[in-house]
């Protein structure tokens, strides 16, 4: 029988959530003599490679140790989106005004009910990564920790599960920094700060990535007074600076305090509330809290795995594999933010896949040959996929950049979200489309026809002629394809067609 994990607050929907992913009564099945796949790690990419893998007749074993639906649906994208969503009703009511609708003073959320419908849409969602789903999928399911005990066996609390392949999909976790005092201070990660119940008056959050931005902004709005510090000079660094830029601006309308380009000194506790010194335009700053989120980054998890008995190297980033997603061990594959540079669920997903095919079959599915989008779910949201221009520019490759403003877009300006726009990156001289960056209320909706244009070989003169339905703010990205097919109406062209006209007149 497995340990129950502590999640907080054990209210109806999380006791459903354990249900479902760390069942308290669950036993060890009796193991087979030996499995065609042994996968460690129940997160996004072990579950797609063992319920795959059983749905094609493999024998399979699962082993997880916490909760079954990993990061993504316990700690990450699900509660994320779920507390946006909330965020995104009280935008729209702080600025109704600029729409004509009168909203009565004083409205403002109610902060118990936004987490409890959290985790309620949380538990809803988590049948689909249970436990029982697997079982009725063909995968033996093992609730504890594996790690390797010979050549070709994993231990499960003493029990030895015999393997032909491995699979490591144990994920990532929060990573931490060396700050003074922060560690006796006490922070938040994504891995609890989904367990409030309690608006934070004040929130300081330290890092101004995807998930520190993304939680930034949730918790202004839903009403906390909120500070970001990063040592950039601006958030979401590694994103296109233009697009950076907008989502700041509208992280400054928001009532966000930016605090940039700071060092972090030290962090002290005084009672209940946090206090951050930084270094910051010249001087130091104290900034006051009731509550820190740390969000700098995520750490591979790799300890107590026994790897150096297996031969599978590994360093701080991960584990080492090939394009194929195979180890130093040839009989031993890895997917998902164990091992990945992009550590996202639809990366992990697609990683899945690809061990699948290489593990099972003696494929050659190759990683670098995925298009990998992502997308940052601010508002406005910044979604982007292949090259940027820095990239381009790094590597050599010369490109055309064809940028499309929402400010000119009708339906942008109607929806009065015409702060944006869509670029996209083609080859020089050509309309091979190379990279896109889009910065829109619905980005990572939009990017997705890029994506396919990019995987299927379609060029931006081609996407001019699919008629998109007007008026939507996809549109823009037609538009740019009448904007590479202007650059071809060259001066001779141009002369030639003249001609023609004339001579038809």
């Amino acid at each position: 029988m497995s340990e129950n994990p502590l999640i907080r607050p054990m209210d109806e929907y999380n006791t459903a959530l354990v249900a479902n992913v760390h069942p308290p009564a669950h036993v060890n099945p009796q193991p087979a003599d030996r499995y065609n796949l042994v996968v460690v790690g129940g997160g996004t990419a072990g579950l797609v490679t063992a319920a795959a893998a059983a749905g094609l007749g493999a024998r399979v074993a699962l082993v997880e140790r916490h909760l079954l639906g990993g990061d993504c649906l316990n700690v990450g994208c699900v509660p994320s989106k779920c507390i946006i969503r909330s965020s995104r009703v009280m935008g729209e009511i702080n600025s109704a005004g600029d729409f004509g609708v009168v909203v009565p003073d004083g409205a403002k959320a109610d902060f118990g009910a936004v987490m409890k419908r959290m985790r309620q849409l949380r538990a809803r969602i988590s049948v689909v990564d249970s436990a029982a789903t697997l079982r009725d999928k063909g995968v033996d399911v093992f609730i504890g920790d594996g790690k390797f005990s010979g050549p070709d066996t994993i231990d499960v609390g003493g029990t030895a599960l015999r393997f032909k392949k491995a699979v490591l999909a144990t994920g990532a976790r929060a990573a931490a920094i060396p700050i003074d005092g922060l560690a006796d201070a006490g922070y938040l990660t994504n891995e609890n700060v989904f367990e409030l119940t309690e608006l934070p008056e004040r929130l300081t959050v330290i890092g101004g990535g995807p998930i520190g931005c993304e939680m930034a902004q949730a918790f202004r709005r839903l009403g906390s007074h909120v500070s970001l510090i990063d040592m950039a000079d601006h958030i979401l660094s590694r994103e296109d600076a233009d697009a950076a830029a907008i989502v700041q601006d509208a992280f400054r309308k928001d009532g966000v305090d930016l605090v940039l380009s700071a060092k972090i000194k030290s962090v002290r506790r005084e009672g209940e509330k946090r206090i951050v010194v930084v270094e910051h335009e010249g001087a130091e700053r104290e900034i006051r809290s009731d509550q820190l989120l740390l969000s700098v980054g995520r750490a591979p998890n790799i300890e107590g795995l026994n790897l150096e008995t297996v031969g599978v190297e590994f360093d701080r980033n991960g584990v080492k594999v090939d394009d194929n997603l195979r180890t130093t061990n040839p009989n031993i594959f890895a997917a998902g933010d164990i091992c990945l540079k992009y550590k996202f669920t639809h990366t992990a997903d697609f990683a899945a896949r690809i061990v699948i095919q290489n593990a099972l079959f003696f494929g050659r599915k190759k990683l670098s040959a995925l298009q990998v989008p992502w997308c940052t779910y601010t508002e406005p949201e910044i979604a982007h996929v292949g090259l940027y221009e820095h990239e381009a520019a790094e590597g050599g490759v010369e490109i055309d950049t064809y940028l499309q403003k929402f400010e000119d877009v009708d339906r942008a300006i109607a929806d009065g979200e015409d702060e944006g726009f869509v670029k996209i990156y083609c080859r020089k001289g050509s309309d091979e489309i190379l990279g896109a960056t889009i910065v829109a209320r619905h980005a990572g909706d939009m990017i997705s026809e890029l994506t396919l244009a990019i995987v299927g070989k379609v060029g931006l003169g081609t996407i001019a002629s699919v008629i998109h339905p007007y008026p939507t703010q996809a549109e823009a990205i037609r538009k740019l394809g009448d904007a590479y097919n202007r650059t071809r109406l060259t001066p001779l062209v141009k002369s030639l067609f003249e001609r023609l006209l004339a001579w038809t007149r």
